[in-house]
């Protein structure tokens, strides 16, 4: 069953001149793995990231490092959770979440869906 739905488009070139402007903004935002991704996967990550939110139905107090997707390269992209997101996740049933992510033509896309059981 289907717990959410979750979708974010992101303009790469805004976030990354975002990113220039705020550097602290790639701490906030990021994990110490994700950080050193090129900028364009780290604007699909973050749209991961605000898909994730509204699949979960964007409870306040989530925290950004609480949800990364590591790099895999040749395999389907996997969202790893932790602490506020996980949290919220076991409180509505989620089992698993199916991602969708991709970033082409100077924009970055993410479907996130949550399923229970």
């Amino acid at each position: 069953m289907i717990v959410g739905v979750g979708i974010d488009v992101v303009d790469i070139a805004r976030f990354v001149d975002t990113l220039h402007r705020v550097p602290a903004l790639r701490t906030k935002l990021f994990t110490p793995a994700e950080r050193a991704m090129p900028e364009t996967s780290l604007a699909a990550r973050f749209a991961v990231k605000e898909a994730l939110a509204k699949a979960l139905g964007a409870p306040p107090g989530l925290h950004w490092h609480d949800a990364q997707v590591p790099r895999t390269a040749g395999s389907q992209p996997v969202l790893e959770v932790t602490g506020t997101v996980a949290a919220r996740a076991a409180e509505l049933g989620v089992a698993r979440f199916h991602l969708s992510i991709s970033h082409d033509a100077g924009i970055a896309s993410a479907v996130v869906i949550a399923e229970r059981d």
